[in-house]
């Protein structure tokens, strides 16, 4: 039903009888790794079936992008012109003009017309920006006769996201959308990630995996992310490293009586979460691939309390907003009030934090029952379990 609509979308903006591709790039959960990927750490991270649909067909216009998108003003624009634009921040201009300034550096680009839609939620943690950048990159260079390879279109994502739109990301959100499945990631190497497809599966550990959108948005909490890089940055320096994912943990902790006072306690407590946290993704990855669904439990609780506790991505400064500690607190007692065994569930923020969406790993006999009693407490719909789609960005048809 999305295809023919947007088909018809497209018909009606761009006239019928025309050649097109229709294009997908999904959305992606993180399971471990909260904030360890713009510091050179690792990723455990898989795409999901929720995805940023394009109906797309070579330009009329050398030189034109136009789109028609859902929800949004038409948008036309100059790819002669690619320098960042003044108040183009946060805008769907920015991610395809900072992805077309990425990707005309490295081969052929092409206009195109463009109709598109989303069941990505924005601002909902699903890393909707990401899965919208690395679609119109898809779109620049399938018009241009071959869609460029996935990780490229991962790092012109990221160069979008990052230089135009004005989100401070590091690469997982874009690497997850561009290669899709299930990935180990590790962003030790800048520009070169090493990207480990794994065959798991939460299933066979008799797991579900939930997302509940609690109501709070992303959308204005651009400057509590881009605080998390930049103390993480300062911990990093006072180690004599730009980021933490080139320092020794083991020095860390040996010049922890040192750094106090001269590091911010909170740049400190992001640090150790840092590091704990890269040691937790590969144990996370093994203990998926035996099965182990204690140790798997066991490492989603550590992670979601050291984001809460050490890296503190979930209360935002302003006191009155406690919106997504209210929902850890509520999807765990739902979990006791079924039955649940302490180490028998783990419920944790989601992805940046500070508003929009947790994530539960629950037994999966429990799971529709969970599910209710959540939408219950945050609407029909707010949530659902995580599908992990295999494919990445693709073409659906040619």
């Amino acid at each position: 039903a999305r295809h023919l609509m947007l088909l018809d979308r497209f018909a009606a903006r761009f006239g019928p009888a025309r050649e097109a591709a229709i294009l997908s790039a999904p959305g992606r959960m993180e399971l471990c790794g909260n904030h360890t990927d713009h510091q050179g750490g690792r990723v455990l991270a898989a795409a999901v079936t929720a995805d940023c649909l394009a109906v797309v067909s070579p330009s009329g216009a050398p030189g034109r992008a136009a789109l028609a998108s859902e929800g949004y003003a038409p948008l036309t624009l100059s790819l002669e012109q690619l320098a960042p634009a003044a108040g183009e921040r946060g805008t769907t201009a920015a991610l395809l003009r900072g992805a077309a300034h990425c990707l005309a550096a490295r081969g052929a680009i092409a206009g195109f017309d463009a109709a598109l839609c989303s069941d990505v939620p924005a601002g909902a943690g699903l890393s909707s920006s990401a899965a919208c950048a690395v679609l119109l990159g898809a779109c620049l260079t399938a018009c241009a006769g071959r869609m460029a390879a996935p990780e490229m279109l991962a790092l012109a994502a990221q160069h979008a996201e990052n230089e135009y739109f004005g989100k401070p990301s590091g690469l997982m959100d874009q690497m997850a959308s561009a290669v899709g499945g299930l990935l180990l990631m590790d962003f030790r190497e800048p520009g070169a990630p090493r990207v480990t497809r794994l065959d798991a599966d939460f299933a066979r550990c008799g797991l579900a995996v939930l997302l509940t959108d609690t109501g709070g948005s992303h959308a204005d909490m651009t400057q509590a992310y881009a605080a998390i890089p930049r103390d993480m940055r300062l911990a990093a320096r006072a180690l004599g490293s730009e980021t933490l994912g080139a320092a020794d943990p083991a020095a860390f902790e040996a010049a922890l009586p040192g750094l106090r006072g001269r590091v911010p306690a909170l740049a400190l407590l992001r640090a150790m979460h840092f590091f704990d946290e890269n040691a937790r993704v590969p144990a996370m990855a093994a203990a998926l691939a035996a099965g182990d669904a204690a140790r798997v439990i066991a490492l989603a609780r550590a992670s979601g309390r050291s984001s809460f506790e050490l890296l503190q991505n979930v209360c935002p400064a302003d006191p009155e907003e406690r919106g997504l500690a209210l929902a850890l607190a509520l999807g765990e007692r739902a979990l006791r009030a079924r039955g649940a065994a302490e180490d028998a569930f783990a419920v944790r923020v989601h992805g940046g934090g500070f508003a929009g969406t947790i994530q539960s790993f629950v037994p999966r006999e429990l799971a529709n029952g969970f599910r209710a009693d959540m939408e219950r407490l945050f609407g029909p719909d707010s949530c659902a379990p995580a599908v992990i789609r295999p494919a990445g960005v693709t073409a659906l048809r040619p």
